[in-house]
């Protein structure tokens, strides 16, 4: 491993620090980069997420996308800790800590409001990031995008019930342009940015071409990942030295559901005999959120000040730390996972997907 991957964790500790520092002494530089965006998504944001999934997008052949059914026991674990687990859970996490045990500790106008934001944080399977979550843990490139299309289908459907049902709303408002777009914005565009890329390199250079550009694009992933922090971290920079209880409050109840979800579906995929470079990525999707929808979500019910728009800030706050640590969790994990158990069992994506899987278990 490099100087820098090695030290990993101080890096994001610094670029969390860095982005409040900047965040409150530069707010009107990051004023103008919160601006960017269309339909409550931030196109400079967008743009670092492409930086880190392409990578990943890269590796996939889509010749190859059959066999994702030979993985259907990781999609079922998926699905069922998405959608019947995680809402639920959540609810009965923002009911027992903010609706209870944090309630004196709280402005009383705004408890249902932040217990509102976490059920629709919980609600909305991530999209994006679990692209470079997989990545990060060695994951199954076409089962991780074969998870991610099919919680967006049912994302469609099933969303605003589960909402209106656990916040007893008669009607939801979805934000369909914020949903639609985030799935142009991040599937689709960087999958044929991606596969173009990938048909180019192949072609002119064949496989030892492809592998050296894996190689080359794996440091690109890390840098927009901590620079995503430094902008995350400086648009709420005043939030979070203004409101630090509150944060840290609601940050508890988001806390236990991501670890909670993580090792459910980690549990899971385990006794049901599958691999673990497909069980990294259905664990790491339970435990991540689609924070575009949810924060647009919150602010078209109840208001931009409110306190489901907040709640649902302090998720994306959250975010990139807590699941570094999950994937490493799950790295460190891994030869108990296979040990008398779910051997390595992963197709290989292809023959850059094996050489870089190689070099990192070298390092």
């Amino acid at each position: 491993m490099s100087l820098f991957q090695r030290y990993l964790t101080l890096w994001v500790v610094l670029c969390i620090a860095a982005g409040i520092a900047l965040g409150k002494l530069i707010p009107g530089l990051f004023h103008v980069v919160a601006a960017a965006q269309i339909a409550e998504v931030n196109l400079p944001v967008a743009a670092l997420i492409w930086l880190m999934i392409v990578p990943m997008m890269v590796k996939i052949d889509f010749a190859q996308l059959h066999r994702v059914k030979e993985h259907w026991r990781g999609m079922g674990v998926t699905l069922f800790v998405n959608w019947a687990v995680k809402p639920f859970s959540m609810a009965l996490l923002g009911w027992l800590f903010i609706g209870h045990l944090f309630r004196p500790f709280l402005p009383a106008g705004q408890i249902t409001s932040y217990i509102a934001g976490l059920v629709i944080l919980a609600a909305a399977p991530c999209t994006a990031m679990v692209f470079v979550w997989s990545e990060l843990t060695h994951g199954e490139p076409h089962f991780t995008l074969s998870q991610v299309a099919l919680n967006d289908l049912l994302m469609v459907f099933t969303f605003a019930p589960i909402v209106g049902v656990l916040l007893g709303l008669a009607a939801i408002t979805i934000p369909w342009q914020t949903l639609l777009l985030s799935v142009v914005l991040y599937i689709v565009i960087p999958v044929l940015i991606a596969q173009i890329v990938r048909r180019s390199v192949l072609a002119r250079s064949g496989e030892p071409g492809l592998r050296q550009l894996l190689a080359f694009l794996q440091p690109l992933t890390l840098g927009a990942l901590l620079t995503t922090l430094v902008v995350l971290f400086a648009f709420q920079g005043r939030q979070i030295v203004a409101q630090p209880l509150v944060i840290a409050l609601l940050a508890v109840p988001i806390l236990i559901q991501v670890y909670f979800n993580a090792s459910l579906g980690y549990v899971l995929n385990r006794v049901l005999g599958e691999a673990h470079c497909v069980a990294a990525p259905s664990a790491l999707i339970g435990a991540s959120n689609f924070f575009e929808l949810a924060v647009a979500t919150a602010i078209s019910l109840f208001g931009i000040a409110s306190g489901a728009a907040l709640a649902t800030v302090v998720g994306v706050l959250v975010e990139v730390p807590v699941m570094l640590s999950i994937v490493w969790i799950v790295n460190r994990t891994r030869p108990w996972y296979e040990r008398d158990g779910p051997g390595a069992g992963c197709p290989a994506a292809d023959a850059g997907t094996v050489a870089l899987g190689r070099s990192k278990e070298q390092a």
